[in-house]
């Protein structure tokens, strides 16, 4: 019998397909930084966002030159390329589990370690699907403005707008509900003397 799956690993997709390896002109580099959730440790990153490739990876180079702590699977996912041959990497056996920021985006996920070659990190078509950020692929700027309520970095930033927005409509009924209130110097500027009969009888004496 095979093990039962590990509630985190159920995450995991059963299978990857890698569309390509390289930076090209439909490809995004974007700068990441991905914080271990064991030792806290925090790593920069350049990542390739590829919208062919189903999977998120990690380079299993680079995690055993940062010392990164990986986790073992219990039923290895096979990768293919989008050919749907086998790709030479092999299965993925192990991930790493990280916080991956970019930008005031956070989020915790699970990297599949495989050989990428000249990448250090690919994030995928499901990566795309899942956050629908803006994409400008023509200057690279990715813009992280509709991201899923469990994103954290990007639920402070929501909810942060969402206060602006609900005081700005408060200030907007106050004014909508009568005038402006005069300000206290005005009001002691526009002041007349009020002239009274004993004010009158003061001033003939």
């Amino acid at each position: 019998m095979q093990p039962r799956k590990p509630k985190w690993e159920k995450r995991l997709p059963k299978r990857l397909s890698v569309n390509t390896l390289d930076a090209c002109g439909t490809s995004v580099i974007l700068p990441i930084e991905v914080s271990t959730t064991d030792t806290s440790e925090v790593h920069s990153v350049k990542a390739l966002l590829d919208s062919g490739a189903t999977g998120n990876f990690i380079d299993r180079d680079f995690v055993r030159m940062k010392g990164i702590n990986t986790r073992s699977i219990s039923h290895p996912i096979p990768v293919y390329n989008v050919d749907g041959s086998p790709n030479e990497a092999g299965q993925i056996s192990k991930v790493v589990d990280v916080v991956l920021r970019y930008k005031t985006h956070s989020e915790r996920t699970l990297l599949a370690v495989s050989n990428l070659g000249k990448q250090n990190m690919i994030l995928s078509y499901t990566w795309l699907k899942d956050h629908n950020p803006e994409v400008n692929w023509q200057t690279g700027e990715v813009q992280m403005n509709r991201c899923p309520p469990q994103c954290e970095g990007c639920r402070v930033i929501r909810k942060g707008q969402a206060s602006r927005r609900r005081m700005e409509t408060r200030a907007l009924n106050v004014c909508r509900s009568g005038p402006l209130p005069e300000h206290a110097e005005d009001l002691e500027a526009d002041e007349t003397p009020i002239w009274t009969r004993e004010a009158e009888y003061e001033q003939e004496d």
